[in-house]
């Protein structure tokens, strides 16, 4: 298969990478820097991984550099991963709209339009793709600070949901995983004391393994889940 990884640096991003090139897929990743892990990666992988770094807060360029540039018309894309994202934490009385404009266009807009072209590649080439946007349990139980964040993972949601009813005649599906919160550098800031009391809402008491979510992607990525679509997948460590 040939997946298209967005935020592929870090975290669950390059995680996620590691565990789809051992299995023998293709990646193509994008993200802005390029960290020591995905350089690894791309030395032990040179001809399964493709990496570009492109700023997801351009928003005009996607069609010519990911798509024509980069990828090409002839690439057959069996699955996008929709993993970046930022995070712009705030009350909501001290809401900046540049700020919030900035994350709708990498959270949202982006991820949109990349999804389309990876709809029109999929169409192109007559795959039954699959589509995986990763929203936030925020989206679903309320967190201070946290409402203009969790709106861009509410807005992915709405749109994967329809996407899969527009296009699962033609075979294409489309997913979110609602990811817990998950010992990354988004959770980086927090304090010892804000992750407990996050953790303690949870049914299993601690932060959502990365490994766990990873293989739950690769799952939905798979032919095993070729009657799953316009679902939202909550690995949250059972978050109530």
């Amino acid at each position: 298969m040939n997946i298209l990884l967005t935020g592929i640096s870090k975290g669950l991003g390059v995680q996620l990478a590691e565990k789809l090139l051992s299995n023998g897929h293709n990646v193509w990743g994008l993200s802005r820097s390029k960290s020591e892990k995905l350089g690894q990666l791309l030395k032990k992988y040179p001809n399964q991984l493709k990496w570009l770094s492109y700023d997801l807060s351009d928003t005009n360029n996607i069609r010519n550099k990911i798509f024509k540039e980069w990828i090409g018309l002839q690439t057959p894309l069996h699955g996008f991963v929709n993993n970046a994202a930022l995070a712009y934490d705030d009350i909501v009385t001290n809401l900046n709209f540049e700020s919030l404009e900035k994350m709708y266009k990498v959270n949202v807009f982006t991820p949109m339009m990349i999804t389309k072209y990876t709809i029109r590649q999929m169409l192109l080439h007559h795959i039954k793709g699959s589509i995986i946007h990763l929203s936030s349990i925020s989206v679903h139980t309320g967190y201070k600070g946290l409402a203009m964040y969790a709106s861009t993972k509410g807005a992915l949601e709405a749109f994967s949901k329809n996407t899969a009813r527009e296009w699962g005649e033609l075979g294409v599906r489309s997913n979110c995983l609602v990811s817990g919160f998950m010992e990354t550098e988004m959770s980086s800031t927090l304090t010892e004391n804000q992750k407990n009391r996050i953790y303690k809402r949870t049914s299993l008491k601690k932060a959502t393994e990365v490994e766990s979510v990873a293989e739950t992607i690769i799952f939905l990525l798979s032919d095993k889940s070729q009657s799953i679509t316009g679902q939202n997948i909550h690995v949250d460590s059972g978050t109530i």
